[in-house]
C-alpha cells in the first residue's frame, strides 16, 4: 500500500511540476470541456490530436522550432525587440503552450479568442531590424515561415521522440490539417504536404542567417532554468532539438553535433526523460477534457444540458 501510495505521490509531483513548468498550474480546463458535441477546429480523429499531445516529440519539436525560427532575420528582430523572452521565459512558454493547446484541443470558441487575441497583439509587433529593413509580425511571409519552421519541428520531435511513427500520407495530412491556424492568423501560401515543406525551404533558405540576435537567442536557450535540474532536464531536451534540426541550420546555428554522439547519447536521453514525463502526465487532463466534450451529446435548440435546467420567468 506504501508503495502504491508513493507511486501516485511521485506521478502528481511529476505532473504538477511539468505543467506548472509549461501552463502555469492552471490549465483552464473550462476550455476544453464546452460545449458539448463540439469538435473545436480540429476532432480527435486527425493527425494534429494525435501528434500535439506527445509530451517528449512536442517538447524538443518546440525547442527545435525556436531555433529555427531565429535564423529569420526579422522573426528574431521582432523577438528580440518586443518580446521578454529573457526577463519571463516561463511567461512566454506558458503563452506559447496554451494557444497550441486551446488551438488543437479547446472547443471551436476558445480556439478563435486565442486566434482573435494573437492577431491583435501581431499588429502591434512592428519595427526595423538591425539591417535595416521594416518588418511586421502581421506580414503574411513572416507568418508563413514561423508556422513551417514550427509545425516541421513538431512533426520531426513526433517521429523521432513519439509514440509510433506516422506514415507518408499521415505526415501530409498533418501538414494540410494544421495550416488552417496559420491561415487564420493570416498567413499565405501554407505549405500543405511534406513535399511543398521541402520545396518551401529550399526557396526561403537564401534569406535565413545567423544574426547577432540569433546567436543570443541560442545561447540563451541552451542555459535556461531556475534551478539546476531544470537546466539539466533543458539541456538534456536541447540536444535533442538539435538532432531534429536540418543539418543546413544546426551548422549556421553552431550547434551541430556528432552525429554518433546523437544517435548514442541525445536521443536516448531524451527518450529516457520522456517515459519520466509520460509517467507523470499521462493521461492528459486536457486531451481527456476534450475527448469528453467530443462525445457528449449536442444540446438541443431551446434547452440546457442535463443537469442544468432552463431559468423559468427570469429567475
Amino acid at each position: 500500500m506504501s508503495q502504491v501510495i508513493g507511486g501516485r505521490s511521485l506521478r502528481r509531483w511529476i505532473g504538477t511540476r511539468v505543467n506548472s513548468t509549461v501552463h502555469g498550474g492552471d490549465l483552464r480546463l473550462q476550455r476544453y470541456r464546452e460545449p458539448p458535441g463540439d469538435p473545436g477546429l480540429f476532432g480527435p480523429d486527425t493527425v494534429v490530436w494525435r501528434v500535439h499531445c506527445d509530451i517528449p516529440g512536442m517538447f524538443t519539436g518546440g525547442l527545435a522550432a525556436l531555433l529555427l525560427q531565429s535564423l529569420h532575420p526579422l522573426a528574431i528582430a521582432g523577438v528580440d525587440q518586443h518580446s521578454d523572452f529573457r526577463q519571463n521565459p516561463i511567461d512566454r512558454l506558458n503563452r506559447t503552450a496554451g494557444f497550441v493547446s486551446v488551438t488543437s484541443y479547446g472547443s471551436t470558441e476558445a480556439a478563435e479568442a486565442a486566434l482573435s487575441r494573437v492577431r491583435r497583439v501581431h499588429e502591434y509587433v512592428r519595427g526595423t531590424a538591425p539591417d535595416g529593413r521594416p518588418y511586421s509580425a502581421a506580414d503574411p511571409e513572416l507568418l508563413t515561415w514561423v508556422h513551417v519552421a514550427e509545425t516541421s519541428c513538431f512533426l520531426a520531435g513526433y517521429q523521432v521522440f513519439g509514440r509510433g511513427r506516422l506514415t507518408a500520407a499521415e505526415q501530409d495530412r498533418y501538414f494540410a490539417e494544421v495550416a488552417v491556424v496559420a491561415e487564420r492568423l493570416g498567413a499565405t501560401d501554407v505549405p500543405a504536404s511534406t513535399a511543398e515543406v521541402r520545396r518551401y525551404f529550399a526557396a526561403v533558405r537564401g534569406e535565413l542567417a545567423a544574426t547577432e540576435a540569433a546567436l543570443a537567442a541560442v545561447e540563451f536557450l541552451r542555459g535556461f532554468g531556475p534551478t539546476p535540474g531544470q537546466r539539466a532536464a533543458v539541456r538534456v531536451l536541447m540536444n535533442g532539438a538539435v538532432s531534429l534540426l536540418p543539418p543546413w541550420a544546426a551548422r549556421t546555428l553552431r550547434v551541430r553535433r556528432p552525429r554518433p554522439v546523437q544517435e548514442l547519447v541525445d536521443r536516448p536521453a531524451v527518450h529516457a526523460l520522456g517515459a519520466v514525463m509520460r509517467y507523470g502526465c499521462e493521461p492528459s487532463a486536457i486531451v481527456g477534457a476534450a475527448r469528453a466534450r467530443v462525445a457528449a451529446p449536442r444540446a438541443e435548440p431551446g434547452r440546457a444540458p442535463a443537469g442544468n435546467p432552463v431559468p423559468m420567468n427570469g429567475s
